[in-house]
Formats: C-alpha cells, sequence, structure tokens
C-alpha cells in the first residue's frame, strides 16, 4: 500500500472550512507542533470547523500557517502567558528518541509535562489531553487480551521511555487535585506508525524477526491519522478520562511472519535477553533488554472508550504493517541497532544467526579492550 508523507496527506485532507475567530468550538494549543503527529493534529484542527482557533507550540515554527505560533521550550514557564485564551491544551512535545541520553530525555519530557499541566491551571485551561503509549499496561504472558482501559499499568520502567511514560501518567491523575477544576485526559496508543522511529518499528528491519521461545506475541498497532482521531474526539470533548487507541484486533506472530515475508529466528528466552542487556549495557544498541518483553508478551487494547464515544480506526493491522514495511524498506537492524550499507549487505548475505555471533564477538572484544586499558 503505497502513501504520501503523512504531512502531505493531512494538507490534502483539510476541511474547505478552516477555523477562525467566528468559528463555534474550543480555542486548542498544541505542544510540539512543528512535527509528527504534533504537525498533523495542528494541521487537523485548524481545517476544523469545530474548532476556533488553533495555539502552536514547539521550539521552531512549523508549516501550518493557520495556526498562532509561539517558538519556545515547553520546560520555560513563560508557556502560561502563550496559553492564556485556550480551552484545551494537547501536550505531544516529548522526546521518545532511541538514540537521546537517557537522563536528558527523562528531564525534558516530565520537566516539560509538569511545566505544561502547572501553565495550564495557571492560565485557565480546563482541559488538558496528554499521550502516553499502551505500553504502559505493561507486556506481560497473563495480560487479558484485549486489555481494558481500566486494567492496571503493571509496566516496569526497564524499555525505552517507559519510566517517562509512567511518571508523566503519575502527573495526569494528581493533577486534578493539584489544580481543581482542570481535567486531564491520557491517550495510550498501541505500536505507533506513520514516520515514526521505535524499538518495535525496527523490530521490522532486522533480516530475521527474532521470537523468544515459549513467548506468546500479540501484535496491534495504530496508525497515526487514527491517533490525531482520537486526540480529536479528546479536544472536542466527545470523551474523556484514560483512552486506549488501536487497529481493531491484533495479529498473531504467525500471521506477522506471512504477511512480512520476514522468517523467524528462535532464541531461548537466556540467550536472548543477556545478549540484549550486554550489547545494551556496553552501549552497542539502543534498546535495553526490556524492550524485548514488548516483541514477547501481549499487551493489545480494546479501545472501548473511543468504541462508545464513536470513535472508529480507519486502518486495519493488515494495512498499517504493509505501511511499516513499506516505510522501512532498505534499512537493516540487527539487535536493535540501525547497520550502514557495507554492515547491511554483510548481515543479509549471512543471515541473522551470523550477524548475533558477530555482535557477540563485538561483545567480548570490548571486554579484552577495556582489560587492557
Amino acid at each position: 500500500m503505497s502513501s504520501p508523507d503523512p504531512q502531505v496527506r493531512a494538507a490534502r485532507n483539510q476541511s474547505t472550512s478552516p477555523a477562525g475567530p467566528n468559528a463555534r468550538g474550543p480555542v486548542v494549543a498544541v505542544t510540539g507542533a512543528a512535527s509528527g503527529v504534533g504537525a498533523l493534529l495542528t494541521a487537523r484542527l485548524a481545517a476544523s470547523a469545530e474548532v476556533r482557533r488553533v495555539i502552536a507550540l514547539d521550539e521552531k515554527r512549523g508549516e501550518c500557517a493557520a495556526a498562532q505560533w509561539h517558538v519556545l521550550d515547553v520546560r520555560d514557564p513563560a508557556i502560561a502567558d502563550r496559553l492564556r485564551g485556550a480551552d484545551v491544551v494537547v501536550h505531544l512535545a516529548l522526546d521518545l528518541d532511541l538514540e537521546t541520553d537517557a537522563a536528558a530525555r527523562t528531564a525534558y519530557n516530565v520537566r516539560g509535562t509538569q511545566t505544561v499541566l502547572t501553565a495550564a491551571a495557571a492560565a485557565g485551561v480546563h482541559r488538558v489531553v496528554l499521550c502516553t503509549s499502551a505500553m504502559v499496561y505493561g507486556a506481560l504472558p497473563d495480560n487479558e487480551l484485549p486489555l481494558s482501559e481500566d486494567a492496571e499499568l503493571r509496566a516496569t520502567a526497564e524499555a525505552t521511555g517507559v519510566g517517562d511514560l509512567l511518571e508523566i501518567e503519575r502527573l495526569a491523575r494528581r493533577a486534578p487535585r493539584a489544580h481543581p477544576g482542570l481535567n486531564v485526559t491520557v491517550v495510550r496508543p498501541a505500536i505507533l506508525v506513520g514516520g515514526t522511529d521505535t524499538a518495535l518499528t525496527r523490530y521490522f528491519e532486522s533480516p530475521r524477526l527474532l521470537v523468544v521461545a515459549g513467548s506468546r506475541p500479540a501484535w496491534q498497532f495504530c496508525h497515526v491519522e487514527d491517533l490525531c482521531g482520537a486526540l480529536e474526539y479528546a479536544v472536542l470533548e466527545k470523551v474523556d478520562g484514560e483512552l486506549a487507541v488501536g487497529c481493531e484486533g491484533w495479529l498473531e506472530q504467525e500471521e506477522v511472519e506471512e504477511l512480512s515475508g520476514i522468517r523467524r529466528m528462535e532464541l531461548p528466552s537466556a540467550v536472548a535477553l543477556g545478549a540484549a542487556a550486554r550489547l545494551h549495557r556496553i552501549g552497542l544498541t539502543p534498546s535495553p533488554a526490556g524492550d524485548l518483553a514488548y516483541t514477547m508478551y501481549p499487551w493489545v487494547v480494546s479501545g472501548s472508550r473511543l468504541h462508545d464515544a464513536g470513535w472508529r480506526p480507519k486502518y486495519t493491522n493488515e494495512e498499517v504493517l504493509a505501511e511499516l514495511l513499506e516505510e522501512v524498506a532498505g534499512r537493516h537492524t540487527v539487535a536493535g541497532r540501525r547497520l550502514g550499507r557495507k554492515d547491511a549487505t554483510a548481515a543479509g548475505a549471512a543471515g541473522a544467526t551470523v550477524a548475533l555471533l558477530g555482535a557477540a564477538a563485538v561483545v567480548r572484544r570490548a571486554r579484552k579492550a577495556r582489560r587492557r586499558i
């Protein structure tokens, strides 16, 4: 399934009745509005006849000319002045980049969310919409299929960015008590696809799909356009509370392998987890061993609250997987590390097993080098 750039799609889909001072509906502020999901949502809201005005905030100016832009860091307390007059804030300024230093990432994500919540309350905003991930439920062998929104958040901080997301969830629960009158809605998407780069999308860049022996994966995706639709529902107060969003149902591992045409490589749990931990510890891969759990056990969500409000995903799991495979075509990743062209050619020729053995050899060489220092 061919698919144009997400921002191009958003421009094509814009309404002929853009928001304006005479339009009914809320004034909406979007943080992280210059790129990614933030840019798509900003364009969508600016084109909506149900939104009066869009305030866009980011560290750089984006392309949506219909929005009112403010360039600043979301951790700056001056953001409160920029939010005055807004009815709703959608906070999407998060850094979940695999390559970002973990301490710097946490400092940005947690401090930014704290500042936005406090500033929104000070500015008289009545609703804040936060976006985390369905990963906060945790990937566990005894998870129900699917999980309800009210399921316990059992994730740990061992996977990339999940510790930050759990802290954001805690801030969301605490905010209405700290700031009476402030309503906080949290949207939790499944594996996000559409211009994204995560440990879970990189899984499909590997020459073989790693399967941990004895595990029971279940794959559920969320297209960025469907996420924007769910966020718009929250903005317009068609639904509130904790919201899970994703495609209908899920795919079993065998279905994923058949649809992708990528064969599996099955490893014992101790070997897979041990290798992932060692490679991450010495800095060869950006993904900690905790990321593997989300490819081993189910964390599928029902999305019942959005469904009850009338929202439906436009994409199926099969369609989103097809788009993901198109996006990652030509990229090559082994053990979460993206390879250069020369390395990728070698990995493709030798197969995933040899590539992992090569990674193990690198670990041994690094150990010897440290001993010689």
